[in-house]
């Protein structure tokens, strides 16, 4: 998102587009934005019984269609709510919970796999590791740090045992 102001202060957005590999960041991003503005609670409210105000409502709905392309917005378009049209982008994005379970299934198997080449740097390997888990995260699988921490061990290779020793003394996993 760019923020520019214009000749009368007021600063205009520019969200990010969704596209078909993006969904993760993107909605990620929109969440962020659309908490800043105070229009998130039009797609996920605190209160379920809470009533939300038709101008917040439009507001948010309006957002939504600024940040994906014509394909998704006519699939959404006859979705009335800023809610209804979020879920809808989510399910088009992430698949039924079949696809879903898959997709979990397949992003775990990458994360067991994953091993730090020679030529790769810690930063890079823990990079790829927070890229996995966000995006098993954001399929609604629970992954805890202290298990991360575990794969980052394990996943380094032996010329960094005395970092790895170290970093289990401190973190106490084993």
């Amino acid at each position: 998102m760019e923020g520019m102001k214009g000749k009368d202060g007021m600063v205009t957005l520019s969200y990010p587009m969704l596209s078909k590999a993006n969904y993760t960041a993107w909605s990620l991003k929109m969440r962020v934005y659309m908490l800043a503005h105070g229009i998130w609670e039009a797609v996920e409210p605190t209160d379920q019984k809470a009533v939300i105000d038709d101008k917040v409502d439009k507001v948010a709905l309006a957002t939504i269609y600024q940040a994906i392309p014509e394909d998704v917005l006519l699939a959404v378009a006859e979705k009335k709510t800023a809610k209804d049209a979020w879920e809808a982008i989510k399910t088009m994005s992430l698949g039924a919970d079949r696809v879903k379970k898959a997709r979990i299934q397949t992003l775990r198997s990458e994360f067991e796999n994953l091993s730090m080449r020679e030529t790769e740097t810690i930063d890079e390997l823990c990079m790829k590791l927070n890229g996995l888990v966000t995006n098993i995260r954001t399929l609604g699988e629970t992954m805890e740090e202290n298990y991360v921490v575990k794969k980052i061990l394990r996943a380094a290779p032996a010329k960094f045992m005395h970092i790895t020793s170290a970093i289990e003394s401190i973190w106490k996993v084993g």
